[in-house]
């Protein structure tokens, strides 16, 4: 079996973690696949090649920042592509982001049209269905189930700072994205998909495989973070983010920690950046970004209660990497996130209700929760699983193919 996987990046976030991981299970299977990404350098001990440089790549963002044209510039990039997947000839092709200054999506998807080779596309936000974002439910925007217009959003990533073109942009992906004849779509998440059917991708068969989670090192952990800290003594409440905002929960842990006894609790986020730490409260611990998996299992396990409060979510991965540690979880009832916990590992909350939040997590009735029980809960989304599930779809898909 040959596979043709393109993606923005090789390696930094999470779908480039599913990318390699789908990698490693074809390559022990003695199946070949070549990834393609941008903006990052070859990797030398896999079969990588680059889409474009990062010249093409900084013009693509320019011309998008001006035009709001993000997925409709590189022309000459998309062609080499185009030129590559005939010269390697794949049984499948896997898209997964097709946003971040790459890629022409109107070249691409008028090749994948007449090439007629089966096609997957994993599918991590919601870009491929909007004029411009790539999350609407914060907002409670609807327009990308009849047409966009007035983007709200329009200085939201893919930033646009002068021109608002989402009316055109839909119609442009619309007719761009329909009538692949061989086409399955993979959400990572149930609210993703139920996202999907009520779009102008309606029309394509739907296969939900959640994002995996690496079991190696998301584990109970023996650590010294609450001496560390100096919050030996108190109920440690965790919040993990890339990239904090008020739609991350960033402003409602400040006003929870206004309500809550700080004496008997503390307030731990993980991941906040020197900029906004002056923003915070001095009754809330911030700490960096941190690349280390082990250091991030460290703090999960040192967590009395982890908190996600974010508003958009396809998957929610800080979720699961927590219960994997044993910690329960409390979350909002927004988008995917109440997907990863049951009543076994977690409660779900009002998004918003800070007051609600606030009297569940004084009550502890949480603390009732076996941490063997989260462990359990987090197995489901192991890594192996998921990327095999992948593999099993290929084989399907070109099982089906041969019978026709």
């Amino acid at each position: 079996m040959r596979v043709f996987m393109i993606n923005s990046f090789f390696s930094v976030g999470g779908p480039p973690r599913i990318v390699k991981g789908i990698y490693d299970v074809l390559k022990e299977n003695n199946d070949l696949c070549i990834l393609a990404a941008a903006r990052e350098k070859i990797i030398d001990s896999m079969h990588t090649t680059r889409i474009g440089t990062k010249i093409t790549a900084y013009r693509c963002a320019i011309l998008a920042r001006i035009f709001d044209s993000e997925g409709f510039n590189a022309k000459k990039p998309t062609e080499q592509l185009i030129k590559q997947i005939k010269e390697y000839n794949p049984d499948i092709i896997h898209l997964h982001n097709l946003h971040g200054y790459y890629i022409n999506v109107e070249i691409l998807f008028d090749f994948l049209k007449k090439y007629k080779k089966p096609v997957i596309w994993t599918l991590h936000d919601c870009w491929s269905v909007t004029g411009h974002c790539v999350h609407f439910d914060y907002i409670g925007c609807d327009k990308w189930k009849k047409g966009c217009n007035k983007c709200i959003q329009k200085k939201e990533y893919p930033t646009s700072v002068f021109f608002d073109n989402s009316a055109e942009n839909y119609k442009r992906k619309k007719a761009a994205f329909t009538g692949v004849q061989n086409m399955t779509l993979v959400p990572v998440s149930k609210w993703l998909e139920g996202i999907i059917k009520k779009s102008y991708l309606s029309e394509y068969p739907t296969n939900v495989i959640y994002n995996g989670l690496d079991l190696k090192h998301f584990k109970p952990t023996a650590n010294t973070i609450k001496s560390a800290y100096g919050i030996k003594n108190k109920i440690m409440i965790l919040g993990v983010a890339q990239n904090w905002s008020k739609k991350k929960g960033f402003n409602d842990f400040i006003k929870l920690s206004s309500l809550l006894n700080m004496d008997k609790y503390a307030i731990v986020l993980v991941g906040v950046p020197k900029s906004l730490q002056k923003k915070v409260p001095h009754n809330i611990i911030c700490v960096d970004q941190t690349n280390s998996t082990t250091e991030l299992a460290q703090f999960y396990s040192a967590a009395d209660l982890f908190l996600n409060l974010s508003y958009e979510e396809t998957f929610g991965l800080v979720t699961a990497e927590a219960l994997a540690c044993g910690t329960p979880a409390i979350v909002y009832n927004r988008t995917a996130v109440p997907e990863i916990i049951d009543e076994s590992c977690g409660i779900v909350v009002e998004a918003g209700n800070i007051k609600l939040l606030k009297k569940i997590i004084t009550d502890e009735k949480w603390r009732a929760i076996e941490s063997n029980n989260c462990v359990e809960r987090a197995k489901q989304y192991e890594d192996k699983i998921q990327y095999c599930k992948y593999i099993k779809l290929y084989k399907k898909i070109l099982e089906e193919g041969e019978t026709l």
